[in-house]
């Protein structure tokens, strides 16, 4: 893959699953009532339409303070695609994001290995720093220092995650070495994307990331986010792929007949890949898709629709 912002690879598409998170920034009101069922038949819609990942979020708890706004319905990342690798054949599972600073390196990698090694390689393992300090403080984890925790998790994990069955780190958080940990990771390399918008994040990404998952930035905003992450990179002398990621705007592929929000984009099948084609010219790699719907039948057309008629435009 061609990393260069100037010389764009082509563009791949995933989806962060409904249901299984549902605040109230994004969620549908028919996933209040949605579980196990709906979940698999989005998964295999995507599986069938070309999806290259679909994703799952992570909290262990929230705080009564921000349940109103976020809700307490955030299923477990790992235990939920692992569920969804035993009923998709191809899609990758992508956790967005791992708080990996609420759990020791070693348990994080346990879980995760056992994840690529059932799936036949397909994870994807997404990390972030988190955000709710009752959550940490709740499990004895560091809320205060969650960014240096963040920094070398990464680096325990690409040990833990490595090819050895007894991998070896020594550092100033993590000390570990001759504990054995099988079964191994499918994966040679489990690809690790970072999350995160802020400064900080995107520097973590562009030294730590094999790719970069952005958190709320708008089109905009991104090729002066792009052309920091190379320039870190640059300067840092890494000359690694990194897989850069976008989260689009809401889609509805047709014309609706309801209300689907003023920042939806919609219209035509070529309307759409036109409108998303700019994250490719711009230097992105992955779009990261959401779709408005009233309902399951309607989401999983929409899935349908996009693998089928939009994406051929996409490149």
């Amino acid at each position: 893959m061609n990393q260069s912002p100037s010389n764009p690879a082509p563009l791949l598409y995933g989806m962060q699953l409904p249901i299984q998170s549902q605040s109230t920034l994004y969620a549908e009101p028919w996933e209040a009532e949605a579980g196990p069922g709906e979940l698999v038949a989005v998964a295999r819609a995507a599986d069938r339409a070309g999806f290259a990942y679909v994703a799952s979020c992570d909290h262990v708890a929230v705080p009564r303070r921000l349940a109103g706004a976020m809700s307490t319905i955030w299923y477990d990342p790992v235990a939920t695609l692992a569920y969804l690798a035993g009923v998709t054949e191809r899609v990758r599972l992508l956790s967005h994001v791992a708080v990996v600073g609420l759990r020791h390196p070693l348990v994080t990698a346990k879980q995760y290995a056992t994840l690529d090694h059932l799936s036949g390689g397909r994870l994807i393992l997404g990390v972030g720093a988190g955000h709710v300090e009752e959550e940490f403080a709740a499990v004895g984890a560091d809320f205060a220092r969650r960014g240096a925790v963040l920094d070398e998790s990464i680096d325990a994990l690409r040990a833990a995650l490595g090819a050895d069955e007894f991998p070896v780190h020594h550092g100033k958080l993590y000390d570990f070495e001759g504990l054995g940990q099988r079964p191994r990771p499918a994966q040679e390399r489990v690809p690790v994307w970072v999350g995160g918008s802020s400064p900080a994040a995107v520097r973590r990404a562009a030294l730590r990331g094999d790719g970069w998952l952005p958190q709320g930035d708008p089109r905009e905003r991104l090729p002066e986010q792009i052309a920091l992450l190379y320039r870190i990179r640059e300067e840092a002398g890494i000359s690694a792929p990194l897989v850069v990621g976008a989260i689009t705007e809401p889609l509805y592929v047709g014309t609706p007949d309801w209300h689907v929000g003023r920042r939806t984009v919609t219209g035509s099948p070529e309307a759409v890949a036109e409108s998303l084609r700019a994250y490719r010219a711009m230097g992105v790699h992955q779009i990261q898709v959401r779709f408005r719907a009233r309902g399951l039948s309607e989401l999983v057309d929409q899935i349908s629709a996009f693998g089928a008629d939009v994406a051929p435009h996409l490149n």
